[in-house]
């Protein structure tokens, strides 16, 4: 990634924190066997500050969207209290297979580790962490159905987890839905929406991210309205040129 291409995925600047819009297909974070990460091209996002940003919370590798960065470390501790206050609110976008008779509703089923082996995978467990989902269909088309998925808690890939134990796993989930380990779709799953209460005496901070080049087709078979001057309003809605 260029500087420029990651100046390109700024939605958001103020002097606390920044919205990037994250690419799929790449990690946030290095891992433990290396690799090209996100945070590899964070330098450019410094805007004058002696130290890059760092991430307030992550997305899966294969999730694109809304990623919440704090400024300094000042920020990076007031982001992390709201986080896990459970007061900033999240919207993604989903793609499913099948899908939910009903047009809303909520899932609420406990997660823990699939076991230690397996780093980041989860499975359902009555003894697990409470976790819940709201949802509600935006479109359904051709087996498929566009869901706007709101986590009410922010466990370990809780949405693929409860989409698939739901019956209707995401499109593209190799981990947890139909999709084979390697030469299927991508994963339709993307961090639309971000509200973070950063300050006390304005309004809440509404950031949106534009849908994916890759989740498109199947979004606008099921309804959404492809329109490139709605998400660039949408964006422009979201920026500021802040210090």
């Amino acid at each position: 990634m260029t500087p420029d291409e990651m100046l390109g995925r700024l939605l958001y600047r103020d002097g606390l924190m920044l919205v990037i819009d994250k690419p799929a297909g790449l990690s946030v974070h290095r891992g433990p066997k290396g690799g090209d990460s996100l945070e590899d091209y964070f330098d450019v996002l410094r805007f004058g500050l002696p130290r890059m940003p760092a991430l307030a919370h992550r997305l899966d590798k294969d999730t694109s969207g809304c990623l919440v960065l704090g400024r300094h470390r000042k920020a990076l501790a007031l982001l992390g209290k709201l986080f896990k206050n459970g007061v900033i609110g999240k919207t993604y976008w989903a793609v499913v297979e099948g899908g939910p008779e009903a047009d809303e509703g909520r899932i609420d089923i406990p997660l823990a580790k699939l076991d230690e082996n397996r780093g980041w995978w989860m499975k359902p467990d009555p003894a697990g962490k409470p976790s819940s989902t709201l949802w509600t269909v935006m479109g359904r088309a051709d087996g498929k159905t566009w869901l706007t998925l709101e986590p009410l808690t922010g466990r370990t890939h809780q949405l693929r987890v409860h989409c698939a134990e739901m019956g209707f796993p995401i499109l593209g989930d190799n981990i947890y839905g139909t999709a084979p380990r390697t030469g299927g779709p991508p994963l339709h799953l993307h961090a639309r929406e971000v509200v973070v209460p950063i300050s006390k005496n304005k309004p809440a901070v509404v950031t949106t991210a534009p849908a994916p080049a890759h989740m498109r087709e199947m979004l606008g078979a099921c309804g959404w309205n492809d329109d490139p001057k709605t998400e660039q309003v949408a964006a422009s809605e979201s920026s500021t040129t802040s210090p």
